[in-house]
C-alpha cells in the first residue's frame, strides 16, 4: 500500500500545508532552518506511529491558539491533524472484489481511500465504496437462494436487506441466513455514517494493510556504552529513552534478551552471538560506508567497579571499533559523527525490521539523515536509501545538496515558513523562496559542473544523443555555407522534466535560455507553466514538430531524417545482437514516432536489447552521424534543419 499524498494542520508551526504529493518511492523535503520540515515528519509520524506514539495538544498544537483549543478539547471536540491517501495495490482490489463482490469489479483499478487523525488520536475514514453496486454485486452473488428477490428487490442498502432476513423466520442452516449472521459479525460495534459494505472493507482488509511510520533522529544514536543494570531498569518503569531502543536492537539482532544478558553464566555463549552480529554489522555498513573500509566493529560484555557511575554497577556493553590499518581499537563514541549516525541508522533500521509483524508495512521518516557526513559519504547513503526505497517508501528531510539526486528532482518538495500562513510544503520549485531551494540550486550546480558546459546563450534539450545529431547538423550546414550565426551552446539536461527543473532553478540568473523539445503529442503542463510565470518566453520554446515534412504529428529529433536512413542506422548499431532479425521499414506500425515504432517492433518480436526494455538512442544517434551527409539527406529535408537553426539562433538573439 503506497502513501499518495498527505496534508498537515493545526501542528506546531503548521497551519495547513496543503496536500502534499508524496512520491513512490523516496520523498525529499528541502528549506531553511525552522521552516517546519521536522514538525511535517512528526505529524505524519504520530498519525500511524510504529512505536504506538499519539498526538498531545500541550505538545504539538500551535501556542498562538492553544488557549483557545483547549477548551473544544475538553469538550472532545477535537481539531484534525494529519490526513493520509493511500493507492490500494492491484492485486489487493482484486482480492477484495473476489471474497466480498463475487468477482465484480466494485472497487476500481487504483482505488484510493483517506485518513484523518485528530488531536483524540482518534480517526476518520473516507473508504468512497460504491454501496449501491456492492449491493448489486452481492445480491448476484446470491443469485437462485431462496427468498433472494423477495428480500433484496427495492432495497435501498444491504441494512435493510439484513432486516428483512432476520425478519423471516428461516431454518438454521438456511443460506441467507447464514448470510445475515455473517454480516452481522461483520457489523459489529459500527459507527454512524459507515456502509455496511464500506466497513468490512475497511476493517478487514485496508485498515491491517495501512503502513506504519517509523522516524529515526539524531536522538536515536548508539552510546559508546551501556550500563545493563540502568538499561533494564528503565525498560521495567516504561522510562526507555530513544537511544535505548537502538541498543535493545542489538539484542533483537543477536536473538537475546537484556536479562540473558544480566544472568552470570553464559558468557561464551552470548560474546559469540554478539560477535556473529557485529560481523554482520559490519558486512553491511560497510556495503555502503565507502570513506574508511578497513575497519570492525566488536561487541563486549564486562564489569568495571572502577568507572564513574553508573557504569561501575554491573555488567556494561561496550562498542568498540577496531582499525586494521593501525591496529587499534577506540570506543564507538569517540568515532566521528558521520560514522555514528551511519553506523546508528542501520542497527536501528535491521532491528526494526527483524522484528515480528512488521512484514514490510512500513514507512521510513529520516530527519535530517547523514547531516554530519562527508559530501561523498552522504552519496553512499542516499545509495543506501534507493536500496531501502525499493522495499520501503521514504520521506526524509536535508539541507544539503548532496543528499539530492538530480536525477529524481521531481520527488523534491519545498518546505517553507511564511509568517501568515505557517509552514507550507509544495512541489511548486518556481514559486518558492530562493533561500529554500538553494540546496536544489546547489545539487543542480554540482551536476552542470560535472557534465555539462553551460554558456550565456543556451539551447536545452532533453538528451545527450540530441547534442550529438545537432552539432553533427550543424557541422554539414558549415559545409555546405548554409550555417546560420550560432552564439549559443547545447545542453542536454536528461529529460524534458529536468527541462523545466532547469529553467525554475537558472533561468532567473542572467542566463538565455531556449528549449528544443520532443513532441508526444499533448501540451507540456510544465512548460506552460513556465511561460505563464514568465520564467520563459513562448517564442523560446520549440518542439521537432514543427520541423518535420508534417507538423500536425507528435515528433522527435530522430523523425526529421526518413524513417529508411533511421532504420539503416538502428541495424547497424545493433547489427550483432539482431543478428538476422534485420529491421525493415515496411514492418514499423503507424505510430507517427518512429522511436515508438521501433519499441513496437522489439516487442512484437521478443526482441530485448537493453534490461529496461527499448532500445539505447544513444548508439544509434552515433551511427546516424555517420551516415547523415548532403547527398543521403533530402534537399527539403536539409531547408527545414536550416530553418531549424535560423529560429533558434533568431530566439536566442532577441
Amino acid at each position: 500500500m503506497i502513501l499518495t499524498s498527505a496534508r498537515a494542520k493545526n501542528f506546531k508551526s503548521i497551519k495547513d500545508t496543503g496536500v502534499v504529493d508524496i512520491a513512490p518511492s523516496t520523498t525529499v523535503l528541502v528549506g531553511k532552518n525552522e521552516s517546519g520540515k521536522t514538525g511535517f515528519l512528526e505529524a505524519l509520524h504520530k498519525a500511524y506511529s510504529q512505536r504506538g506514539i499519539g498526538y498531545s495538544y500541550v505538545d504539538d498544537y500551535p501556542r498562538r491558539q492553544m488557549t483557545a483549543y483547549r477548551r473544544r478539547h475538553e469538550k472532545k471536540q477535537y481539531d484534525q491533524v494529519a490526513t493520509l491517501t493511500y493507492a490500494v495495490p492491484d492485486d489487493l482490489v482484486a482480492q477484495i472484489n473476489e471474497e466480498v463482490f463475487a468477482g465484480k469489479s466494485v472497487l476500481p483499478a487504483g482505488f484510493t481511500f483517506s485518513t484523518t487523525s485528530n488531536y483524540g488520536n482518534g480517526k476518520t475514514v473516507s473508504v468512497g465504496v460504491d454501496e449501491k453496486a456492492a449491493l448489486d454485486a452481492i445480491r448476484e452473488s446470491l443469485a437462485g437462494v431462496e427468498f433472494q428477490t423477495e428480500v433484496f428487490e427495492g432495497a435501498e442498502d444491504l441494512d435493510e436487506v439484513l432486516e428483512r432476513i432476520k425478519a423471516k423466520d428461516l431454518s438454521d442452516g438456511h443460506e441467507l441466513l447464514q448470510f445475515q449472521q455473517q454480516w452481522d459479525e461483520r457489523l459489529k460495534n459500527r459507527r454512524a455514517g459507515w456502509g455496511a459494505a464500506e466497513l468490512h472493507v475497511w476493517r478487514d482488509y485496508l485498515s491491517p494493510n495501512i503502513p506504519k511510520f517509523l522516524y529515526f533522529d539524531d536522538y536515536c544514536l548508539l552510546p559508546g556504552k551501556v550500563n545493563l543494570k540502568s538499561l533494564k531498569s528503565r525498560m521495567d518503569d516504561d522510562s526507555l529513552e530513544e537511544s535505548d531502543e537502538t541498543v535493545l536492537g542489538l539484542f533483537d539482532l543477536a536473538d537475546i534478551t537484556i536479562d540473558d544478558v544480566l544472568k552470570e553464566q553464559g558468557y561464551e555463549e552470548l560474546k559469540a552471538q554478539l560477535e556473529a552480529i557485529g560481523l554482520h554489522i559490519s558486512d553491511k555498513v560497510f556495503r555502503y560506508w565507502k570513506q574508511n573500509t578497513e575497519l570492525d566493529v566488536e561487541f563486549d560484555l564486562k564489569a568495571d567497579p572502577h568507572d564513574v557511575a553508573p557504569f561501575d554497577d554491573g555488567v556494561n556493553l561496550y562498542i568498540r571499533i577496531k582499525s586494521r590499518r593501525h591496529g587499534v581499537t577506540i570506543p564507538f563514541d569517540q568515532r566521528s559523527k558521520g560514522f555514528i549516525w551511519f553506523f546508528s541508522f542501520m542497527v536501528w533500521f535491521d532491528a526494526v525490521n527483524e522484528r515480528e509483524g512488521t512484514d514490510k508495512r512500513l514507512i521510513l521518516l529520516l530527519d535530517e539523515p547523514g547531516l554530519s557526513l562527508h559530501a561523498m559519504a552522504q552519496k553512499d547513503f542516499l545509495a543506501y536509501i534507493d536500496d531501502l526505497a525499493e522495499s520501503y517508501q521514504t520521506i526524509f528531510t536535508t539541507h544539503s545538496p548532496f543528499m539530492v539526486d538530480d536525477n529524481k528532482l521531481d520527488a523534491v518538495r519545498v518546505v517553507e515558513d511564511n509568517p501568515e500562513s505557517g509552514t507550507t510544503v509544495t512541489s511548486d520549485i518556481a514559486g518558492s523562496g530562493r533561500e529554500a531551494i538553494f540546496p536544489l540550486q546547489a545539487a543542480l550546480g554540482y551536476d552542470i559542473a560535472q557534465n555539462l558546459f553551460v554558456g550565456k546563450k543556451n539551447l536545452l534539450v532533453e538528451g545527450i544523443s540530441d547534442l550529438i545529431v545537432l552539432q553533427h547538423l550543424r557541422t554539414c550546414l558549415e559545409s555546405m555555407d548554409r550555417a546560420p550565426d550560432q552564439e549559443w551552446v547545447t545542453v542536454p539536461v536528461g529529460g524534458l522534466e529536468k527541462v523545466a527543473t532547469f529553467v525554475a532553478l537558472l533561468g532567473a540568473n542572467q542566463l538565455d535560455l531556449a528549449v528544443l523539445h520532443d513532441n508526444v503529442g499533448r501540451p507540456e503542463q510544465r512548460l506552460t507553466d513556465l511561460i505563464r510565470r514568465n520564467l520563459l518566453h513562448e517564442k523560446r520554446v520549440f518542439n521537432y514538430s514543427m520541423f518535420c515534412a508534417d507538423d500536425s504529428k507528435p515528433a522527435d529529433l530522430e523523425d526529421i531524417f526518413t524513417p529508411s536512413l533511421y532504420v539503416k542506422a538502428f541495424n547497424l548499431a545493433y547489427a550483432q545482437k539482431l543478428g538476422s532479425a534485420k529491421l525493415k521499414v515496411g514492418d514499423l506500425g503507424k505510430h507517427p514516432r518512429i522511436i515508438e515504432r521501433i519499441n513496437e517492433w522489439l516487442r512484437s518480436q521478443s526482441i530485448q536489447l537493453r534490461a529496461s526494455g527499448g532500445f539505447n538512442h544513444y548508439l544509434v544517434a552515433q551511427q546516424l552521424t555517420t551516415l547523415i551527409d548532403a547527398e543521403s539527406v533530402s534537399s527539403d529535408t536539409w531547408d527545414r534543419i536550416e530553418e531549424m537553426f535560423s529560429q533558434l539562433s533568431a530566439s536566442l538573439a532577441a
